[in-house]
């Protein structure tokens, strides 16, 4: 299974479920996320601390080490966007896509908004700001 279609087969399955799972418990509801973010309902909140914390405990059995370093110059206002366009949008870039897949077609605008933002971001870095892209683009 570690061809390519193997690879793409699995990817596919995997993302099959967490849009089933994620739509089933409601995290892909705007009004759910607009409740997280006005702390209305601490349901979603708690959940990703929960998540975090299992990383955490999975790291530390696993003796995950990351060597310490300088934050990259695009992480603070990447941040910065990502979230305020979660909180607008009512979804990080999968949860749209479960969105239109639920049925919520006002969601096709947010996926627009991505690709556009993608394409001005890599724009504007290399016109203007110039960042290291480090490992995120290949």
């Amino acid at each position: 299974m570690r061809t390519r279609g193997g690879i793409l087969v699995a990817n596919i399955i995997a993302g099959l479920a967490l849009g089933y799972t994620v739509s089933n418990i409601g995290f892909a509801d705007y009004a759910e996320l607009n409740r997280m973010f006005t702390f209305q309902d601490l349901r979603m909140l708690l959940a990703f601390a929960g998540a975090v914390a299992i990383i955490v405990v999975v790291f530390a059995v696993l003796r995950v080490r990351r060597a310490p370093g300088r934050i990259h110059a695009g992480v603070i206002p990447g941040a910065v966007l990502f979230g305020t366009g979660w909180a607008i949008s009512g979804g990080c870039p999968a949860i749209p896509i479960v969105q239109v897949a639920s049925g919520y077609l006002p969601a096709l605008v947010t996926i627009a908004g991505i690709v556009v933002g993608m394409k001005l971001c890599r724009w504007a870095n290399t016109r203007y700001f110039h960042l290291d892209s480090g490992s995120c683009e290949r």
